[in-house]
């Protein structure tokens, strides 16, 4: 299984420098507006590589890093936002493809390599790390009600959450259910997560509005459109990589379900992933069918497919199925978001919601696992670092401070056992 993860995280790193060098899909999404500058002549490769290293390197370090290093679970971020930097810098295809297999085999090893050493240290830290994503699973569900407020104002999101809570605490009065000999307990957040999903699409779907069919987004730019679906063989491949990845526990797409994956969690990770998804749907193709260039892991769906599959072969056929059926109806789905501009600033509100509930989470998660590190000084250094940054004009940002200040404590802790400061 090892040489498994190994070579299907080789090909993935692979596969997305070489999809970046070509232009055909980068995975940050403030890169993607920049590569038609740049296949069109209007940029050169130098401040292509210059603009992509200064848009994903902070990312890679602030952020990638130190949620791959909670759990065994590498996040996807750390792959993807290196192998954009790889391609755009790259001035061939196949180094770029070398140099991307390489990233993706030594992120694989190195994270293991780092929880090897973390068992060498005075103070093993790590156990206690992986407490950070625990307010993770009941605090993403309140992510709807947040963005319905957002959108249509804290009435109506404050009605999503009554609906949210109420069908929460039924299926925990209701659990688990009878079926005969059978029982089955249903996930109470994930139900919360779903009835706060359909409410905040019932809302966003009653804004219309009338477009006419030369005005419509895949009109003006259907040029680019057929750019992408020329290239939906290759990217249909990808997809296959990354849901593979995901189902053999390499990667995950977000902090959510990469914490939620880490704690055997899979329906629930998958539940988490599939909703981010929907989230994403009017970014990603929006900003695919303006730009003609697509992203890795298409509108994320990808990783539900990772999560929810029995084998690894079967979460492969249905990545690539997803991505190629994401692709051929690219078209479809920009009309729709045109027929519908309330769907398309749902997703915004959907994006700006989870990153706000993600940065007290995982700001609580920091807290909490810093005590486990160490009660009572835990609480005290955790909170010294996250003002500290706030004071120094966040050189950390908010969603990932939680974790890096988990970190810092344990790196502190040892330090002061060293120093007999600390027992």
């Amino acid at each position: 299984m090892e040489t498994l993860q190994l070579v299907v995280a080789a090909l993935m790193g692979g596969l997305a420098a070489f999809l970046a060098q070509q232009g055909i899909a980068v995975f940050n999404d403030g890169l993607r507006p920049l590569l038609p500058e740049f296949l069109e002549g209007r940029m050169n490769r130098r401040e292509l590589a210059l603009t992509s290293f200064a848009l994903c390197f902070g990312l890679v370090i602030g952020f990638g890093i130190p949620f791959s290093l909670t759990s065994q679970i590498i996040l996807i971020h750390s792959v993807f936002l290196a192998t954009d930097i790889i391609g755009t810098s790259s001035p061939n295809k196949w180094l770029a493809a070398g140099l991307g297999a390489a990233w993706g085999v030594l992120l694989t090893i190195g994270l293991q390599a780092l929880v090897d050493l973390f068992a060498l240290l005075p103070v093993n830290f790590l156990d206690a790390l992986g407490q950070v994503s625990s307010p993770i699973t009941a605090a993403f569900a309140v992510f709807p009600a947040l963005a319905v407020a957002l959108h249509h104002g804290w009435k109506k999101g404050a009605i999503t959450f009554a609906l949210q809570m109420l069908a929460r605490q039924i299926v925990v009065r209701v659990n688990p259910i009878q079926f005969g000999t059978a029982s089955i307990n249903l996930n109470a957040e994930g139900t919360a997560l779903v009835i706060g999903m359909i409410l905040l699409l019932v809302f966003a779907a009653r804004e219309k509005a009338e477009v006419t069919a030369d005005a419509s987004l895949a009109a003006v730019f259907s040029d680019r459109v057929q750019r992408i679906k020329k290239n939906v063989l290759v990217l249909s491949i990808m997809g296959a990589l990354v849901a593979a990845a995901a189902n053999l526990g390499v990667v995950a797409g977000d902090p959510i379900s990469l914490g939620l994956a880490a704690e055997g969690n899979i329906v629930d990770a998958g539940i988490a992933a599939l909703a981010r998804g929907i989230g994403f749907v009017p970014l990603v193709a929006t900003t695919a069918v303006a730009t003609g260039v697509y992203g890795p892991v298409g509108m994320t769906f990808v990783f539900a497919a990772g999560f929810f599959s029995p084998h690894w072969i079967v979460a492969a056929i249905l990545g690539a199925v997803i991505v190629f059926l994401e692709v051929m109806l690219l078209d479809v789905i920009a009309r729709f978001l045109d027929r519908f501009p309330g769907v398309r600033a749902a997703g915004e509100h959907i994006r700006t919601a989870m990153t706000k509930v993600l940065e007290i989470a995982l700001l609580v998660g920091g807290m909490i696992a810093g005590n486990a590190m160490a009660p009572g000084l835990g609480y005290f250094i955790v909170a010294a670092i996250v003002v500290l940054n706030e004071a120094a004009g966040l050189p950390v940002n908010r969603l990932a401070i939680g974790p890096v200040a988990a970190i810092l404590t344990g790196i502190l802790v040892n330090i002061l056992k060293v120093l007999t400061l600390f027992s």
